[in-house]
């Protein structure tokens, strides 16, 4: 495993921030199974840390993640594989966190890179970000609960616009739709998180869950829609109008 894809990092100011970092730059941090299973055992062992108070998501310059890495969807959907890609058990764990989730995003933030902030308290990005769910143009279907939270934060004719139509997000666009906190410039958006997530940490930590908790609504509503939309893109991911879509996008 690629454990230096994905790099966890503790805060050593005793503050209790968790920083998982994609590290990928060559490829964009396309996300690999290996890179998924890293971040759903860090999210995992973070709930049960009464140490970790905030978890943080970062990418590096000019990219927070591409999506999923196109030779692993290839291989599942050209396969015949039983069991759910760890991706799958990722955005299950994102659902179930326990702690507050910020996220920083600098550059492209593609797919799940776009849908893993409907799942972050705050969101800071740069104003040269870009976010994009291209879905439907591979002939798959939205993910991460996507097509029940994002109507809920921006609207219908957005969440179209977004996860249907695959229309890109600038920064300000992102940010009049509600799926990010702040915009920034490319140079403040780690320190700028980073801020967020101490002065998150810093509340008394009962008080900070329950908050949240009442705000997120059900978990139980996410993971069943996390189901019924896995459904269909596992079996769109086999169908031969995915088969063309992602041929077609391997041969650019």
């Amino acid at each position: 495993m690629q454990d230096n894809h994905i790099l966890v990092e503790r805060s050593e100011d005793g503050s209790g921030v968790l920083v998982i970092r994609f590290n990928r730059p060559e490829k964009k941090n396309a996300i690999t199974q290996a890179m998924y299973r890293r971040m759903v055992k860090t999210l995992n062992s973070a709930n049960e840390d009464e140490g970790v108070r905030v978890v943080v998501f970062l990418g590096t310059e000019s990219c927070f993640s591409a999506g999923n890495d196109m030779a692993d969807f290839l291989t599942y959907g050209m396969g015949q594989a039983v069991e759910p890609p760890a991706g799958f058990e990722f955005i299950k764990a994102l659902a179930e966190a326990k702690k507050p989730l910020v996220s920083g995003v600098d550059g492209l933030a593609i797919g799940i890179g776009t849908t893993l902030h409907l799942h972050c308290d705050m969101t800071v990005a740069s104003s040269r970000s870009l976010f994009k769910t291209p879905f439907v143009d591979l002939a798959l279907v939205p993910e991460a609960a996507s097509s029940l939270l994002a109507p809920r934060v921006m609207g219908h004719q957005r969440a179209f616009a977004l996860l249907v139509a695959g229309e890109g997000f600038s920064a300000k666009q992102a940010f009049e739709a509600g799926l990010i906190w702040k915009v920034t410039e490319p140079e403040n958006v780690e320190t700028e998180t980073l801020e967020i997530a101490r002065k998150l940490a810093a509340k008394p930590p009962q008080a900070l869950r329950i908050a949240r908790d009442l705000l997120r609504g059900s978990e139980q509503e996410k993971l069943q829609r996390m189901d019924e939309e896995f459904a269909h893109f596992s079996s769109r991911l086999r169908s031969a109008e995915a088969r063309a879509a992602f041929e077609a996008f391997m041969r650019r």
